[in-house]
């Protein structure tokens, strides 16, 4: 197994950066549980959704629905655009993004600057409101019809899945069959479902939850507005096909202020995580005192914070909305501080 997952000393793509990402323990408690993180942001783009990228074109490239001088339409909230960004300039494809104001703007000038034509659905609103919906509307009908132009469709593309695989293989590989806990969040479901599914295939039972937004609906309501971007299925969005009911063991939800203060609160560690990592990694940490003596829980980390100095890390963007909580924070600081006295 470990050949498979060796990178060469030299590379003449970009995407053959992408994997072998490495795992940072968090924090531990005194029974010799711990909290490792897969921190996927050490992909190129600083995602783990580069690897679904990847995996899309090329299915859509094995079936002959891309060809040379090929278009990609996807709608996107950011990262999965900026990995079908790279991969589309490798490979001399035109990459179109459907996109709405919801996405950081980072992501957004990130995109643009590799190439990508962005086509906004809310071109003339300054609301914050999520458009998935109308985003994947757009997205199907820009490609209708159209020869050598795909849409790819990432939550209902079984490519999305097939993409995490590697995440299996280099968890069992680091980690053997000690893995208690995988815990990460629910999107499009490819990257949580997608790894849980190969991963049994590698090791004996293990424990998966998926973490989504409050306001998201993969797990019931009630439905409302949230601000973790990339994640969830806001109302009157369906619920992504790789959103594997049988493969998650419990769906749980955290709020935005949760979420993000624990973000903050990490990044006083020296590390930097995005804002649904944020609410992977809260309930990672309220979990993790009440496991049994010696579990391993790993969490999925989707991407860093980088791209969010101007909303998760930026004081007052946070306090315009009110989510921002310095008692959260302190609290969340405060447990952290205890877990990582135990590493």
């Amino acid at each position: 197994m470990s050949g498979a997952l060796e990178r060469p000393a030299v590379v003449t793509r970009v995407s053959d950066l992408i994997g072998r990402t490495p795992l940072l323990e968090l924090a531990a408690t005194e029974t010799g549980s711990r909290l490792l993180l897969k921190l996927e942001m050490y992909n190129p783009t600083g995602t783990a959704k580069i690897r679904m990228a990847r995996a899309m074109i090329d299915a859509a490239e094995s079936t002959g629905a891309l060809r040379t001088g090929g278009r990609i339409i996807e709608s996107t909230s950011g990262n999965t655009g900026l990995g079908l960004a790279v991969v589309a300039a490798e490979r001399g494809y035109t990459f179109t993004a459907v996109v709405d104001r919801h996405a950081a703007a980072d992501k957004l000038r990130t995109m643009k600057a590799l190439g990508t034509e962005l086509v906004y659905v809310d071109a003339d609103s300054d609301g914050e409101e999520l458009h998935t919906a109308a985003r994947e509307e757009l997205a199907e009908d820009m490609a209708r019809g159209r020869d050598n132009t795909v849409f790819t469709e990432q939550h209902n593309n079984p490519a999305n899945g097939v993409g995490y695989f590697p995440v299996a293989h280099e968890l069992a590989e680091a980690l053997g069959d000690g893995i208690g806990v995988l815990i990460g969040a629910v999107g499009t479901g490819g990257g949580l479902c997608g790894t849980s599914r190969e991963l049994r295939t590698l090791i004996p039972r293990f424990t998966t939850i998926g973490v989504e937004p409050k306001g998201s609906i993969a797990f019931g309501g009630p439905a409302h507005d949230y601000y973790q971007s990339g994640t969830g299925t806001p109302e009157g969005a369906g619920i992504g096909a790789l959103v594997d009911f049988g493969l998650i063991d419990e769906g749980v939800k955290v709020g935005d202020i949760e979420a993000f203060a624990t973000c903050r609160a990490v990044a006083r560690t020296g590390l930097l995580i995005g804002g649904s990592a944020g609410g992977v990694v809260h309930e990672a940490l309220t979990r993790l005192p009440g496991l049994p003596p010696g579990t391993t829980m790993v969490a999925l980390i989707n991407d860093g914070g980088e791209k969010y100095m101007d909303t998760v890390f930026d004081d007052d963007w946070m306090a315009e909305r009110a989510l921002l909580s310095p008692r959260t924070e302190r609290e969340v600081e405060e447990h952290l501080t205890k877990l990582r006295g135990n590493r």
